[in-house]
């Protein structure tokens, strides 16, 4: 994973997620151009980090530059992104819709899925839903070179078959293999609340274990991989529920101590 790519991965949104996209990037020799709302001046340490193959930019940079657009802000924020300038863009969508911090009642009634929403807005870019349903830790420790036994399997969905096949590529080359889910209309099976969210990308903790300790288990233990046909199974055995939506009370009770102690503006609405 340290070849030299000729693409360059452009992403709105420098908070947890957007981090660890951009160093499984920049790992595997993509070009990185990372943008937030608040300049590129706040980013600089985590550019430094990354070294020559990333830079900070501004969201209008990011987006000139990429070949492929990582959305990594929260869904409230997806509307007010510069439709235009995305245009003709292939957007990784890693939005969630979590109603507790935004509500939306074509989310809540299952008449659209989050990913249809943003599709809507950036009518004229190719959105594949992508990279949404693990946490930026576990995404950027569990990434595997191609054939290796713990690599693990991510479900992608989208309606454009050329948009799809350009995202595949990029996770198979920073280290994961893909599931096709469908197209947008069938990505609440990849959802929260479906077997393929999140849970089977997150290490089952001890009991007995202290607060402090549960979040040092949870951080540095890797998961077991998910195959492509275990990944399969859990696609198709999905069942649509309405209100749609995750909840934090649904989530591993370490991953959320961790992450409302470090998400930023750019990864939840707090």
């Amino acid at each position: 994973m340290g070849r030299t790519q000729t693409q360059t991965i452009g992403i709105i949104g420098s908070g947890l997620v957007g981090g660890a996209i951009a160093r499984l990037a920049a790992d595997a020799g993509y070009r990185v151009v990372l943008s937030n709302s608040r300049g590129p001046e706040t980013i600089s340490h985590l550019v430094q980090e990354l070294g020559p193959r990333a830079r900070a930019g501004t969201v209008d940079e990011a987006i000139a530059a990429g070949d492929i657009i990582a959305l990594t802000l929260p869904l409230a924020n997806a509307e007010a992104l510069p439709a235009g300038e995305l245009a003709g863009k292939v957007i990784i969508d890693q939005t969630n819709y979590y109603p507790e911090f935004w509500r939306n009642t074509e989310l809540d009634s299952g008449e659209i899925t989050s990913s249809e929403l943003v599709q809507r807005h950036l009518a004229d870019s190719t959105v594949v839903k992508a990279l949404h349903n693990l946490d930026w830790n576990h995404m950027y420790s569990n990434a595997r070179p191609t054939g290796d036994p713990e690599r693990t399997t991510m479900p992608i969905a989208g309606d454009d078959a050329t948009a799809k096949d350009i995202v595949t590529q990029f996770l198979e080359t920073v280290g994961y293999d893909v599931v096709d889910a469908g197209s947008l209309a069938e990505s609440w099976r990849i959802e929260p609340n479906t077997p393929i969210y999140f849970w089977p990308y997150a290490p089952a903790i001890p009991d007995g274990l202290t607060e402090d300790e549960q979040k040092r288990f949870y951080l540095e233990h890797p998961v077991p991989p998910v195959t492509p046909a275990v990944a399969r199974k859990m696609i198709d055995s999905a069942e649509r529920v309405t209100p749609a939506g995750g909840t934090l009370a649904a989530m591993p009770p370490a991953h959320v101590a961790i992450f409302m102690e470090l998400a930023s503006g750019d990864t939840v609405q707090k």
